[in-house]
């Protein structure tokens, strides 16, 4: 009787400590979301630096290349960082990505980025819900979710220069089923990841890196949406 009474303790412990920690991620990613935004936002009415990266693609292609290093250097170095440097690298990146975004942005009306963006917000919530919820185990979907993520990217760059209509459409909804699978993978993970963190420092590092991975979900799957359902100006 004792000893149940003290795993069910446990168990309620450990749940209350998921629970906390899956909320501190979603917190964080919700951050930079707004993060996002509001740069998007400032830089969208503020006509000189709608100009310069519009005109200046050393700027452009210069603030492109400065958000994929601050991914890659948080995956690779997250372990060796303070929690404090973590999170301004996550803010920073948050508030570059609202810059680039932004001439996006301008291409479509006010009204289809406000629809597909809560559309995006009600399918990732659905498939975050599915991924932390679920008893299905999800580890098996992340190779071929990987590989699919590779093969979209070359894709994408290859269209680029191609040019391709079929191709963009293509792109385009295998881009939303991929990251729509990614939202439940990377859900579930971030749940296991829980489990792993001990200690402030480390559970505000791995929180981070779980906020980025729902962040990038949450704007790629948008991106995807945009291109299929936003209408041009």
């Amino acid at each position: 009787m004792i000893n149940s009474e003290i795993i069910n303790t446990t168990i309620t412990e450990t749940q209350i400590a998921e629970r906390a920690f899956i909320g501190k991620v979603y917190r964080w990613m919700g951050l930079g979301l707004l993060i996002t935004a509001l740069t998007a936002y400032f830089v969208v009415n503020t006509e000189s630096f709608v100009y310069a990266l519009a005109t200046n693609s050393f700027l452009f292609y210069g603030l492109l290349i400065a958000e994929f290093g601050i991914v890659i250097y948080l995956s690779a170095r997250i372990q060796k960082m303070s929690a404090e440097a973590a999170t301004a690298a996550f803010i920073i990146y948050s508030a570059i990505n609202g810059a680039t975004l932004s001439l996006i942005l301008l291409m479509f009306t006010g009204a289809s980025v406000a629809s597909t963006f809560f559309t995006t917000a009600l399918t990732f919530g659905v498939m975050s819900a599915y991924g932390y919820f679920t008893k299905r185990d999800l580890t098996t979907m992340g190779s071929y979710l990987f590989m699919g993520l590779i093969g979209l990217i070359i894709a994408s760059v290859i269209n680029i220069f191609w040019a391709n209509s079929t191709m963009y459409w293509i792109i385009s909804y295998v881009g939303v089923l991929l990251f729509v699978g990614l939202t439940a993978y990377d859900t579930q993970k971030i749940k296991k990841m829980s489990i792993m963190a001990d200690g402030v420092q480390v559970r505000q590092k791995v929180a981070i890196i779980g906020a980025l991975m729902l962040y990038l979900d949450f704007i790629n799957l948008f991106l995807m949406l945009l291109r299929i359902l936003g209408d041009r100006r």
